[in-house]
């Protein structure tokens, strides 16, 4: 049994003083596991300085550039520096499978042995893992890297049954959930970066990260999983409302980010039952697939023919789409109830839900883009009697949504000759990390016109930030995307949702400053 943290925080400086600092900072943040990358370090390593005031358990590690490093000396300087950081009073020493038959155990200095490729998964990795585990190591280390979203479950696959101690994960965006479940799969700890900006690893997660937001030190054998799936997905505040909802009410779950491209949908959700993987939300590209691919649909994806929510049922899916009756709640709370109240109110958003909910009932209501969200929304107002007009950069995708719920379509290049009460941007033309542009022309955005988007990165969108500024009323994404959310976390696990809990979390991490002090009022 090898008793460590389940988090061993990642150092890789130039310069020793940077060193010293980040490892007194890391154990003042909790950090009780650290690897030194003293292949980062631009002059000979002084152990003396960089093992001073050692506060925890320390490894000594030196990568060579075909391993993900930065070791620029021959290959006998690196095993010398290997064997005088043992010897110099590291608790532990990595040591790449190749060379680790040439370094000989000393005292109580614990071994990984490792192996990494940074090109992909290897074809015959189970039998390069059953080589290493015939070595002298305390622990084997593999980091390989992800082609596939697939490429995640093999790796995990190796963590059932180990015969030593094992830490297995995939490089790369695509690899951040095996990173994230290899403590369901009994993995002893995994790696985390003190500071990300200093690209130590492809896809490697900083500690707060997995301590705050992933909550990694919690996650055991019997944690329920649930994720995102789209592409892109770094951008989603979906893990920090589902982990910290989770955490709230102390159900023993975690919610991970799957990076998916468009072709791979149907392989992955069918490799990631293995996990197993409960259920799914589900972003840009993959909502209309995802309708396609379920097996049961709810009454709101069969008119939208898109899907946000999948929810494992036997070896398939049922179907949901928490946007369409998100979009509903979010405009009936913040549509104003007349039109000669809507004349008076300020140009601001409105906080309040006001006293009689709204109609949308012969609201004329302009809505642009026709995709995932768009089809929900379409849907969505149709159902609500709104006179719905649809336009979309591609014009046929907007004559059928159109010819579908009744309403109109206008090619994109004359959406600004609408007349119109109400406003819905459903593309994803402002979002992060293109927030200097608009779906519509500043001239368009009259008094009194309600203007909401569903993007949420940013919250305040350049579409958002001139319709304000024009006397529009405003309705950012953020409401939707929280509303949505809370109707997911109900059908992933049957309980309401802490949806104020949720509201702050996302306004907080919205924010100019990211992390603040209050963060600990949330996290518990």
């Amino acid at each position: 049994m090898i008793d460590v943290d389940p988090i061993c925080v990642v150092i890789g400086r130039t310069r020793h003083k940077m060193v010293q600092i980040e490892i007194q900072e890391a154990a003042k943040q909790g950090a009780k596991f650290i690897e030194l990358r003293l292949d980062f370090l631009a002059k000979a390593p002084d152990f003396k300085r960089l093992l001073e005031n050692k506060p925890c358990p320390m490894v000594a590690t030196v990568r060579r550039p075909q391993d993900g490093g930065r070791w620029s000396g021959s290959e006998e300087a690196r095993l010398a520096l290997l064997r005088q950081a043992i010897v110099a009073g590291f608790d532990w020493v990595d040591l790449e499978t190749d060379i680790a038959d040439n370094v000989r155990r000393f005292k109580d200095v614990k071994r990984i042995i490792s192996y990494h490729n940074m090109r992909e998964v290897p074809a015959d990795l189970e039998n390069i893992y059953q080589r290493m585990c015939s070595q002298d190591g305390d622990v084997v280390k593999l980091a390989v890297r992800a082609q596939h979203p697939k490429d995640n479950v093999r790796v995990l696959q190796l963590l059932k049954n180990t015969p030593k101690p094992t830490v297995a994960f995939c490089m790369g965006d695509l690899g951040l959930p095996s990173r994230i479940l290899g403590a369901k799969f009994g993995a002893p700890f995994t790696y985390a970066a003190f500071n990300k900006e200093r690209g130590i690893a492809p896809g490697l997660p900083s500690y707060q990260e997995m301590k705050r937001l992933y909550f990694y030190d919690r996650i055991n054998a019997n944690t329920r999983v649930f994720g995102v799936i789209g592409d892109p997905v770094a951008h989603s505040l979906s893990p920090l409302v589902h982990n910290l909802a989770f955490r709230h009410l102390g159900i023993n779950a975690v919610y991970v980010p799957f990076r998916i491209p468009r072709p791979e949908l149907a392989d992955s959700l069918k490799a990631f039952m293995n996990v197993p993987v409960q259920g799914y939300s589900v972003t840009i590209p993959h909502k209309e697939e995802a309708a396609a691919l379920a097996k049961h649909k709810d009454e709101s994806v069969e008119r939208a023919k898109a899907a946000n929510t999948l929810i494992r049922s036997g070896d398939d899916f049922s179907a949901y789409n928490t946007d369409y009756q998100g979009v509903i709640d979010t405009l009936r709370a913040y549509l104003p109830t007349s039109v000669a109240e809507r004349e008076t109110l300020p140009p601001q958003t409105i906080q309040t839900s006001l006293p009689e909910p709204a109609s949308l009932n012969s609201k004329v209501v302009l809505v642009l883009g026709a995709g995932g969200i768009g089809r929900a929304v379409a849907h969505a107002l149709r159902a609500e009697g709104a006179l719905v007009i649809i336009t979309n950069r591609t014009s046929e995708r907007a004559a059928v949504l159109a010819e579908e719920v009744g309403g109109r379509h206008i090619e994109w290049q004359g959406r600004h000759s609408v007349l119109c009460d109400v406003v819905i941007n459903c593309t994803s033309v402002g979002m992060h990390p293109d927030v200097d542009v608009s779906p519509l022309h500043p001239s368009f955005l009259k008094p009194g016109l309600v203007v909401f988007d569903t993007i949420y990165t940013p919250e305040t969108t350049l579409l958002i930030k001139e319709a304000r500024a024009r006397g529009c009323h405003v309705i950012t994404g953020v409401e939707l995307f929280v509303r949505q959310a809370a109707l997911q976390f109900r059908l992933f696990t049957q309980r309401e949702a802490p949806i104020e809990l949720m509201r702050r979390a996302v306004k907080r991490a919205l924010s100019p400053i990211a992390l603040r002090d209050e963060d600990d009022k949330v996290t518990g």
